[in-house]
Protein backbone atom coordinates (compact mmCIF):
# COMPACT_ATOMS: atom_id res chain seq x y z
CA UNK A 1 0.00 0.00 0.00
CA UNK A 2 1.18 3.54 -0.71
CA UNK A 3 0.34 5.98 2.10
CA UNK A 4 0.64 9.74 1.78
CA UNK A 5 1.63 11.16 5.17
CA UNK A 6 0.68 14.85 5.45
CA UNK A 7 2.60 16.88 8.03
CA UNK A 8 2.44 20.56 8.94
CA UNK A 9 5.32 22.37 10.59
CA UNK A 10 7.08 19.22 11.68
CA UNK A 11 8.62 16.30 9.76
CA UNK A 12 11.26 16.27 8.39
CA UNK A 13 12.38 19.82 9.29
CA UNK A 14 11.99 19.68 13.09
CA UNK A 15 13.16 17.01 15.53
CA UNK A 16 11.22 15.61 18.47
CA UNK A 17 7.49 15.48 19.16
CA UNK A 18 5.29 14.80 16.14
CA UNK A 19 8.34 14.50 13.87
CA UNK A 20 9.77 11.67 16.00
CA UNK A 21 6.35 10.03 15.97
CA UNK A 22 6.16 10.12 12.16
CA UNK A 23 9.72 8.84 11.73
CA UNK A 24 9.14 6.00 14.18
CA UNK A 25 5.89 4.97 12.50
CA UNK A 26 7.31 4.95 8.97
CA UNK A 27 10.52 3.18 10.02
CA UNK A 28 8.66 0.45 11.88
CA UNK A 29 6.16 -0.30 9.11
CA UNK A 30 8.50 -1.14 6.19
CA UNK A 31 5.84 -3.21 4.41
CA UNK A 32 4.16 0.00 3.18
CA UNK A 33 5.48 2.78 0.94
CA UNK A 34 5.15 6.36 2.11
CA UNK A 35 4.93 9.69 0.34
CA UNK A 36 5.64 12.67 2.60
CA UNK A 37 3.55 15.76 1.85
CA UNK A 38 5.11 18.34 4.13
CA UNK A 39 3.84 21.85 4.76
CA UNK A 40 6.65 24.09 5.98
CA UNK A 41 6.52 27.64 7.24
CA UNK A 42 9.37 29.12 5.19
CA UNK A 43 10.83 28.46 1.75
CA UNK A 44 14.32 28.60 3.27
CA UNK A 45 13.56 25.22 4.88
CA UNK A 46 13.40 23.46 1.50
CA UNK A 47 15.53 20.33 1.58
CA UNK A 48 16.79 21.06 5.11
CA UNK A 49 15.79 17.69 6.52
CA UNK A 50 16.72 16.77 10.10
CA UNK A 51 16.07 13.07 9.49
CA UNK A 52 17.61 10.49 7.19
CA UNK A 53 14.51 9.28 5.39
CA UNK A 54 13.81 5.54 5.58
CA UNK A 55 14.03 3.55 2.31
CA UNK A 56 10.25 3.07 2.20
CA UNK A 57 9.80 6.84 1.71
CA UNK A 58 9.45 7.04 -2.07
CA UNK A 59 8.68 10.75 -2.51
CA UNK A 60 8.72 14.04 -0.62
CA UNK A 61 6.45 16.88 -1.70
CA UNK A 62 7.34 20.21 -0.07
CA UNK A 63 5.15 23.31 0.03
CA UNK A 64 5.65 26.47 2.11
CA UNK A 65 3.12 28.84 3.59
CA UNK A 66 5.25 31.95 3.12
CA UNK A 67 4.78 31.63 -0.65
CA UNK A 68 1.84 34.03 -0.32
CA UNK A 69 4.32 36.87 0.25
CA UNK A 70 5.51 36.47 -3.34
CA UNK A 71 2.02 36.14 -4.84
CA UNK A 72 0.40 39.10 -6.62
CA UNK A 73 -2.90 39.21 -8.43
CA UNK A 74 -4.64 41.46 -10.94
CA UNK A 75 -7.20 43.95 -9.71
CA UNK A 76 -10.79 44.19 -10.75
CA UNK A 77 -11.84 40.85 -12.28
CA UNK A 78 -15.43 39.62 -11.97
CA UNK A 79 -15.77 35.81 -11.82
CA UNK A 80 -19.55 35.47 -11.50
CA UNK A 81 -19.57 33.13 -8.51
CA UNK A 82 -22.61 30.95 -7.90
CA UNK A 83 -24.70 31.40 -4.76
CA UNK A 84 -23.16 28.36 -3.06
CA UNK A 85 -19.64 29.54 -3.94
CA UNK A 86 -20.37 32.95 -2.46
CA UNK A 87 -21.89 31.42 0.67
CA UNK A 88 -18.94 29.09 1.20
CA UNK A 89 -16.38 31.87 0.80
CA UNK A 90 -18.44 34.06 3.14
CA UNK A 91 -18.51 31.30 5.77
CA UNK A 92 -14.78 30.67 5.48
CA UNK A 93 -14.03 34.39 5.84
CA UNK A 94 -15.92 34.65 9.11
CA UNK A 95 -19.57 34.66 8.15
CA UNK A 96 -22.34 32.33 9.27
CA UNK A 97 -23.27 29.02 7.70
CA UNK A 98 -21.43 25.95 6.48
CA UNK A 99 -18.36 25.85 4.27
CA UNK A 100 -18.88 23.55 1.28
CA UNK A 101 -15.25 22.54 0.93
CA UNK A 102 -15.76 20.50 -2.24
CA UNK A 103 -17.17 23.61 -3.91
CA UNK A 104 -14.17 25.69 -2.83
CA UNK A 105 -11.70 23.00 -3.89
CA UNK A 106 -13.18 22.83 -7.39
CA UNK A 107 -13.34 26.59 -7.79
CA UNK A 108 -9.84 27.37 -6.49
CA UNK A 109 -8.24 24.69 -8.67
CA UNK A 110 -9.89 25.79 -11.91
CA UNK A 111 -8.06 27.76 -14.57
CA UNK A 112 -10.58 30.52 -13.96
CA UNK A 113 -7.95 32.04 -11.68
CA UNK A 114 -4.52 32.65 -13.17
CA UNK A 115 -3.15 32.66 -9.61
CA UNK A 116 -4.93 32.38 -6.26
CA UNK A 117 -4.39 36.08 -5.56
CA UNK A 118 -6.55 36.96 -8.57
CA UNK A 119 -9.64 36.04 -6.56
CA UNK A 120 -8.51 38.15 -3.60
CA UNK A 121 -8.09 41.15 -5.93
CA UNK A 122 -11.45 40.60 -7.60
CA UNK A 123 -14.72 42.51 -7.39
CA UNK A 124 -16.34 39.34 -6.07
CA UNK A 125 -14.01 39.23 -3.05
CA UNK A 126 -14.50 42.96 -2.49
CA UNK A 127 -18.28 42.53 -2.43
CA UNK A 128 -18.12 39.53 -0.08
CA UNK A 129 -15.88 41.39 2.32
CA UNK A 130 -18.06 44.53 2.27
CA UNK A 131 -21.07 42.40 3.17
CA UNK A 132 -19.11 40.64 5.96
CA UNK A 133 -17.96 43.95 7.42
CA UNK A 134 -21.49 45.34 7.43
CA UNK A 135 -22.81 42.23 9.16
CA UNK A 136 -20.11 41.58 11.78
CA UNK A 137 -17.37 44.23 11.81
CA UNK A 138 -18.95 47.62 11.11
CA UNK A 139 -16.48 49.49 13.37
CA UNK A 140 -13.28 48.08 11.81
CA UNK A 141 -11.55 50.08 9.03
CA UNK A 142 -12.22 48.29 5.75
CA UNK A 143 -8.63 48.51 4.50
CA UNK A 144 -7.38 46.74 7.63
CA UNK A 145 -9.99 44.02 7.18
CA UNK A 146 -9.12 43.65 3.50
CA UNK A 147 -5.41 43.02 4.04
CA UNK A 148 -5.89 40.96 7.20
CA UNK A 149 -8.25 38.50 5.57
CA UNK A 150 -6.04 38.34 2.48
CA UNK A 151 -3.01 37.35 4.56
CA UNK A 152 -5.15 34.86 6.47
CA UNK A 153 -6.61 32.88 3.56
CA UNK A 154 -4.05 33.26 0.77
CA UNK A 155 -1.64 30.61 2.19
CA UNK A 156 -4.60 28.20 2.29
CA UNK A 157 -5.66 29.02 -1.27
CA UNK A 158 -2.12 28.53 -2.55
CA UNK A 159 -1.89 25.18 -0.74
CA UNK A 160 -5.15 24.00 -2.30
CA UNK A 161 -3.81 24.72 -5.80
CA UNK A 162 -0.81 22.40 -5.39
CA UNK A 163 -0.76 18.95 -7.01
CA UNK A 164 -1.50 16.13 -4.58
CA UNK A 165 0.53 12.91 -5.04
CA UNK A 166 -1.53 9.79 -5.78
CA UNK A 167 -1.73 7.21 -3.00
CA UNK A 168 -3.99 4.47 -1.65
CA UNK A 169 -4.53 6.19 1.69
CA UNK A 170 -4.03 9.74 2.95
CA UNK A 171 -2.95 10.22 6.56
CA UNK A 172 -2.77 13.69 8.05
CA UNK A 173 -1.01 14.07 11.39
CA UNK A 174 -3.00 17.14 12.41
CA UNK A 175 -6.06 19.08 11.33
CA UNK A 176 -5.36 22.66 10.15
CA UNK A 177 -3.68 23.03 6.76
CA UNK A 178 -2.62 19.38 6.78
CA UNK A 179 -6.20 18.33 7.43
CA UNK A 180 -7.49 20.45 4.54
CA UNK A 181 -4.88 18.91 2.21
CA UNK A 182 -6.04 15.44 3.31
CA UNK A 183 -9.66 16.38 2.61
CA UNK A 184 -8.60 17.74 -0.79
CA UNK A 185 -6.75 14.50 -1.59
CA UNK A 186 -9.86 12.47 -0.78
CA UNK A 187 -11.95 14.82 -2.92
CA UNK A 188 -9.60 14.57 -5.90
CA UNK A 189 -8.49 10.94 -5.81
CA UNK A 190 -11.50 9.27 -4.13
CA UNK A 191 -9.30 7.45 -1.62
CA UNK A 192 -9.71 7.08 2.15
CA UNK A 193 -8.46 9.80 4.48
CA UNK A 194 -7.55 9.45 8.16
CA UNK A 195 -6.36 12.00 10.71
CA UNK A 196 -4.18 11.52 13.77
CA UNK A 197 -4.58 14.46 16.11
CA UNK A 198 -1.87 14.66 18.77
CA UNK A 199 -2.90 17.91 20.42
CA UNK A 200 -6.11 19.71 19.53
CA UNK A 201 -4.88 21.90 16.65
CA UNK A 202 -7.62 24.52 16.78
CA UNK A 203 -7.28 24.94 20.55
CA UNK A 204 -3.50 25.33 20.25
CA UNK A 205 -3.88 28.01 17.56
CA UNK A 206 -6.47 29.78 19.73
CA UNK A 207 -4.03 29.90 22.65
CA UNK A 208 -1.28 31.26 20.42
CA UNK A 209 -3.50 33.93 18.86
CA UNK A 210 -4.82 35.14 22.21
CA UNK A 211 -1.22 35.80 23.29
CA UNK A 212 0.05 37.02 19.91
CA UNK A 213 1.19 40.61 19.62
CA UNK A 214 0.99 40.59 15.82
CA UNK A 215 -2.82 40.15 15.81
CA UNK A 216 -4.82 43.25 16.75
CA UNK A 217 -7.43 42.60 19.40
CA UNK A 218 -10.45 43.00 17.16
CA UNK A 219 -9.04 40.48 14.64
CA UNK A 220 -8.30 37.72 17.16
CA UNK A 221 -11.80 36.21 16.95
CA UNK A 222 -11.60 36.24 13.16
CA UNK A 223 -8.33 34.26 13.17
CA UNK A 224 -9.55 31.85 15.84
CA UNK A 225 -12.78 31.09 13.96
CA UNK A 226 -10.76 30.54 10.79
CA UNK A 227 -8.65 27.79 12.37
CA UNK A 228 -11.76 26.13 13.77
CA UNK A 229 -13.14 26.10 10.21
CA UNK A 230 -10.01 24.31 9.00
CA UNK A 231 -10.40 21.67 11.70
CA UNK A 232 -14.07 21.18 10.79
CA UNK A 233 -12.98 20.41 7.24
CA UNK A 234 -10.76 17.56 8.43
CA UNK A 235 -13.29 16.17 10.90
CA UNK A 236 -16.08 16.17 8.33
CA UNK A 237 -14.03 14.61 5.55
CA UNK A 238 -12.03 12.02 7.47
CA UNK A 239 -13.03 8.37 7.44
CA UNK A 240 -11.45 7.95 10.86
CA UNK A 241 -9.92 10.31 13.42
CA UNK A 242 -7.24 8.82 15.64
CA UNK A 243 -6.40 10.44 18.92
CA UNK A 244 -4.07 9.47 21.75
CA UNK A 245 -6.22 9.54 24.87
CA UNK A 246 -9.80 9.86 26.04
CA UNK A 247 -9.85 13.55 26.96
CA UNK A 248 -8.81 14.47 23.41
CA UNK A 249 -11.69 12.36 22.12
CA UNK A 250 -14.13 14.29 24.31
CA UNK A 251 -12.83 17.63 23.00
CA UNK A 252 -13.03 16.48 19.37
CA UNK A 253 -16.67 15.51 19.90
CA UNK A 254 -17.33 18.95 21.45
CA UNK A 255 -15.82 20.51 18.32
CA UNK A 256 -18.14 18.59 16.01
CA UNK A 257 -16.33 15.37 15.13
CA UNK A 258 -18.71 12.41 14.92
CA UNK A 259 -18.06 10.06 17.88
CA UNK A 260 -18.18 6.96 15.69
CA UNK A 261 -15.18 8.19 13.69
CA UNK A 262 -12.84 8.47 16.67
CA UNK A 263 -10.40 5.75 17.70
CA UNK A 264 -7.72 5.88 20.40
CA UNK A 265 -4.19 4.61 19.70
CA UNK A 266 -1.72 5.78 22.38
CA UNK A 267 1.89 6.62 21.63
CA UNK A 268 4.54 4.17 22.70
CA UNK A 269 8.22 3.92 23.52
CA UNK A 270 10.71 1.09 23.06
CA UNK A 271 11.81 0.30 26.60
CA UNK A 272 14.83 -1.70 25.46
CA UNK A 273 16.33 1.51 24.03
CA UNK A 274 16.54 2.90 27.56
CA UNK A 275 17.76 -0.14 29.50
CA UNK A 276 21.31 1.22 29.78
CA UNK A 277 19.94 4.59 30.92
CA UNK A 278 17.97 2.89 33.71
CA UNK A 279 21.10 1.01 34.83
CA UNK A 280 23.45 3.99 34.48
CA UNK A 281 24.83 5.38 37.71
CA UNK A 282 24.36 9.11 38.09
CA UNK A 283 27.45 11.27 38.77
CA UNK A 284 28.84 10.97 42.29
CA UNK A 285 28.32 14.56 43.37
CA UNK A 286 25.79 16.73 45.18
CA UNK A 287 24.31 18.36 42.08
CA UNK A 288 20.62 17.76 41.40
CA UNK A 289 20.18 17.75 37.64
CA UNK A 290 16.78 18.74 36.28
CA UNK A 291 16.11 18.03 32.61
CA UNK A 292 13.60 19.18 30.02
CA UNK A 293 13.28 17.48 26.63
CA UNK A 294 11.69 20.30 24.70
CA UNK A 295 11.75 22.58 21.67
CA UNK A 296 12.40 26.17 22.67
CA UNK A 297 9.09 27.61 21.42
CA UNK A 298 6.31 29.56 23.19
CA UNK A 299 3.82 26.68 23.42
CA UNK A 300 6.35 24.83 25.62
CA UNK A 301 6.40 27.85 27.99
CA UNK A 302 10.12 27.77 28.72
CA UNK A 303 9.76 31.07 30.59
CA UNK A 304 7.62 29.44 33.29
CA UNK A 305 10.24 26.70 33.58
CA UNK A 306 13.00 29.29 34.07
CA UNK A 307 10.99 31.29 36.61
CA UNK A 308 10.29 28.06 38.47
CA UNK A 309 13.97 27.13 38.48
CA UNK A 310 14.89 30.53 39.90
CA UNK A 311 12.79 29.65 42.97
CA UNK A 312 14.26 26.15 43.11
CA UNK A 313 17.78 27.61 43.28
CA UNK A 314 16.90 29.46 46.49
CA UNK A 315 16.15 26.17 48.22
CA UNK A 316 18.50 23.90 46.29
CA UNK A 317 21.50 26.03 45.30
CA UNK A 318 23.36 23.05 43.80
CA UNK A 319 20.59 22.36 41.23
CA UNK A 320 21.12 22.60 37.46
CA UNK A 321 18.54 22.89 34.68
CA UNK A 322 19.26 21.31 31.29
CA UNK A 323 16.96 22.52 28.50
CA UNK A 324 17.57 19.86 25.86
CA UNK A 325 16.23 20.42 22.38
CA UNK A 326 16.41 22.49 19.20
CA UNK A 327 16.28 26.25 19.61
CA UNK A 328 16.52 27.59 16.05
CA UNK A 329 12.79 27.29 15.34
CA UNK A 330 12.01 30.58 17.11
CA UNK A 331 15.23 32.52 17.65
CA UNK A 332 13.40 35.54 19.05
CA UNK A 333 11.80 33.41 21.76
CA UNK A 334 15.17 31.80 22.56
CA UNK A 335 16.65 35.27 23.04
CA UNK A 336 13.77 36.24 25.34
CA UNK A 337 14.36 33.11 27.43
CA UNK A 338 18.08 33.81 27.69
CA UNK A 339 17.36 37.41 28.65
CA UNK A 340 15.00 36.15 31.37
CA UNK A 341 17.82 34.00 32.77
CA UNK A 342 20.05 37.09 32.87
CA UNK A 343 17.33 39.29 34.39
CA UNK A 344 16.62 36.78 37.17
CA UNK A 345 20.36 36.31 37.65
CA UNK A 346 19.81 32.58 37.95
CA UNK A 347 22.84 30.35 37.48
CA UNK A 348 22.90 26.75 36.31
CA UNK A 349 20.57 27.02 33.28
CA UNK A 350 22.10 25.17 30.33
CA UNK A 351 20.61 25.37 26.83
CA UNK A 352 22.16 22.30 25.21
CA UNK A 353 20.63 22.78 21.78
CA UNK A 354 19.81 19.67 19.81
CA UNK A 355 21.53 16.64 21.37
CA UNK A 356 21.17 12.86 21.61
CA UNK A 357 18.76 12.86 24.52
CA UNK A 358 19.62 9.32 25.54
CA UNK A 359 23.18 10.45 26.31
CA UNK A 360 21.87 12.96 28.86
CA UNK A 361 18.96 11.11 30.47
CA UNK A 362 21.08 8.89 32.69
CA UNK A 363 22.53 11.94 34.45
CA UNK A 364 19.17 13.53 35.19
CA UNK A 365 17.48 13.27 38.60
CA UNK A 366 14.18 14.96 37.73
CA UNK A 367 12.43 15.80 34.45
CA UNK A 368 10.12 18.78 33.90
CA UNK A 369 7.54 19.79 31.29
CA UNK A 370 5.93 23.25 31.44
CA UNK A 371 3.87 23.24 28.22
CA UNK A 372 0.60 25.13 27.87
CA UNK A 373 -0.68 22.51 25.42
CA UNK A 374 0.27 18.93 24.62
CA UNK A 375 -1.07 15.73 23.18
CA UNK A 376 0.74 12.68 24.51
CA UNK A 377 4.27 14.01 24.90
CA UNK A 378 7.04 11.66 23.86
CA UNK A 379 9.28 13.54 26.28
CA UNK A 380 7.33 12.10 29.21
CA UNK A 381 7.35 8.61 27.71
CA UNK A 382 11.12 8.83 27.27
CA UNK A 383 11.49 9.93 30.88
CA UNK A 384 9.23 7.12 32.12
CA UNK A 385 11.19 4.56 30.09
CA UNK A 386 14.34 5.91 31.78
CA UNK A 387 12.78 5.60 35.27
CA UNK A 388 12.91 9.37 35.83
CA UNK A 389 10.25 11.18 37.88
CA UNK A 390 8.45 14.08 36.21
CA UNK A 391 6.94 17.40 37.21
CA UNK A 392 4.53 18.35 34.40
CA UNK A 393 1.70 20.76 33.71
CA UNK A 394 -1.85 19.45 33.61
CA UNK A 395 -2.20 19.42 29.83
CA UNK A 396 -3.01 16.74 27.28
CA UNK A 397 -2.45 13.23 28.63
CA UNK A 398 0.21 14.21 31.18
CA UNK A 399 -2.03 13.33 34.12
CA UNK A 400 -2.92 9.95 32.63
CA UNK A 401 0.72 9.17 31.92
CA UNK A 402 2.01 10.07 35.35
CA UNK A 403 -0.95 9.12 37.56
CA UNK A 404 -2.57 6.38 35.48
CA UNK A 405 -6.21 5.37 35.32
CA UNK A 406 -6.99 2.76 37.97
CA UNK A 407 -3.97 0.64 37.04
CA UNK A 408 -2.83 0.06 40.65
CA UNK A 409 0.54 1.66 39.87
CA UNK A 410 1.60 4.63 41.96
CA UNK A 411 2.32 8.12 40.58
CA UNK A 412 5.26 8.60 38.24
CA UNK A 413 5.49 12.28 39.01
CA UNK A 414 3.68 15.41 40.11
CA UNK A 415 1.10 17.37 38.08
CA UNK A 416 0.88 21.16 38.48
CA UNK A 417 -1.35 23.86 36.90
CA UNK A 418 -0.32 25.59 33.67
CA UNK A 419 1.82 28.74 34.08
CA UNK A 420 2.02 28.41 37.88
CA UNK A 421 5.77 28.60 38.26
CA UNK A 422 5.51 28.75 42.05
CA UNK A 423 3.66 25.42 42.24
CA UNK A 424 6.07 23.88 39.73
CA UNK A 425 8.97 25.04 41.89
CA UNK A 426 7.38 23.59 45.04
CA UNK A 427 6.98 20.20 43.33
CA UNK A 428 10.54 20.21 42.00
CA UNK A 429 11.95 21.19 45.41
CA UNK A 430 9.99 18.34 47.01
CA UNK A 431 11.65 15.85 44.66
CA UNK A 432 15.07 17.48 44.97
CA UNK A 433 14.97 16.92 48.74
CA UNK A 434 13.61 13.38 48.68
CA UNK A 435 15.76 10.87 46.79
CA UNK A 436 13.60 7.94 47.88
CA UNK A 437 10.48 9.59 46.43
CA UNK A 438 12.34 10.29 43.17
CA UNK A 439 13.33 6.65 42.84
CA UNK A 440 9.86 5.38 43.72
CA UNK A 441 8.17 7.63 41.15
CA UNK A 442 10.77 6.65 38.56
CA UNK A 443 10.01 2.96 39.09
CA UNK A 444 6.27 3.63 38.85
CA UNK A 445 6.69 5.48 35.55
CA UNK A 446 8.80 2.67 34.10
CA UNK A 447 6.23 0.07 35.14
CA UNK A 448 3.36 2.08 33.65
CA UNK A 449 5.23 2.59 30.36
CA UNK A 450 5.85 -1.17 30.11
CA UNK A 451 2.21 -1.96 30.80
CA UNK A 452 0.41 0.58 28.64
CA UNK A 453 2.77 2.52 26.36
CA UNK A 454 5.13 0.28 24.44
CA UNK A 455 6.23 0.93 20.88
CA UNK A 456 5.04 -2.58 19.98
CA UNK A 457 1.48 -1.69 21.00
CA UNK A 458 1.68 1.62 19.14
CA UNK A 459 3.00 0.10 15.89
CA UNK A 460 0.56 -2.80 15.95
CA UNK A 461 -2.30 -0.33 16.37
CA UNK A 462 -1.34 1.44 13.14
CA UNK A 463 -0.58 -1.77 11.30
CA UNK A 464 -4.12 -2.96 12.02
CA UNK A 465 -5.48 0.45 11.04
CA UNK A 466 -3.65 0.48 7.70
CA UNK A 467 -4.55 -3.16 7.03
CA UNK A 468 -8.22 -2.28 7.48
CA UNK A 469 -7.91 -0.18 4.30
CA UNK A 470 -6.39 -3.02 2.29
CA UNK A 471 -9.54 -3.13 0.17
CA UNK A 472 -8.53 0.00 -1.76
CA UNK A 473 -7.05 -0.59 -5.19
CA UNK A 474 -3.28 -0.67 -5.01
CA UNK A 475 -1.61 2.51 -6.24
CA UNK A 476 -0.24 2.36 -9.75
CA UNK A 477 1.70 4.83 -11.89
Amino acid sequence: MRICMIAEGSYPYVTGGVSSWIHSLITNIPEHEFVIFTIGAFEKQRGQFKYKLPPNVVEVKEIFLDAYMRESGEWGHRFRLSDIEQESFQSLLGGRGHVEWGVLFNLLRTKQFRVAADFLMSKDYFDLLVELCKERYPQIPFTEMFWTVRSMVLPLFLSIRHDIPKADLYHSVSTGYAGVIGALAKHLHKKPFIVTEHGIYSREREEEIIKAGWVKGYFKDLWIEYFYRLSECAYDSADEVITLFSRNREIEIELGCHPDKIKIIPNGVNLSDYEEVVMEKRPDDSIVRIGAIVRVVPIKDIKTMIQSFALVKREVPHAELYIMGPSEEDEEYLMECQQLVDTLQVEGVIFTGEVRIIEYLGRMDIMVLSSVSEGMPLAILEGMASAKPFVATDVGSCRDLLHGRDDDIGPGGIIVPVMHYDQMATAVIKLCKNKRLREEMGRNGLERAGKHYTRKQFIEGYQHLYDSYGWVNAWRV
